[in-house]
């Protein structure tokens, strides 16, 4: 781990294209202060990377899952791992 951060890495499926959800998703992630990417994906889902604390990407991650986010989120798949350091910001990249 870097500086004790953790790495989501995520795939969100639903209707999560054309609502906004990146837009309010990078404007969560720097809300909690985490940094990464968030991205579209060809088949209707949208791909994220977030690193922070624990703590912060689990907010982030019951955010997803709640009526909160944007559009319908039916599902999100995730994994955790140990933060690699590699992002300066969180950005919407695709």
């Amino acid at each position: 781990m870097t500086d004790g951060t953790v790495r989501l890495t995520a795939r969100i499926t639903g209707v999560v294209q054309g609502v906004g959800f990146r837009y309010w998703t990078a404007r969560k992630a720097d809300e909690l202060l985490l940094t990464g990417t968030v991205r579209n994906d060809h088949d209707g889902s949208v791909r994220l990377l977030a690193e922070g604390s624990a703590a912060d990407v689990d907010r982030l991650v019951k955010w997803l899952q709640s009526t909160q986010a944007p559009g319908h989120v039916e599902k999100v798949d995730f994994e955790l791992s140990d933060g690699t350091g590699e992002f300066d910001d969180f950005r919407i990249v695709g």
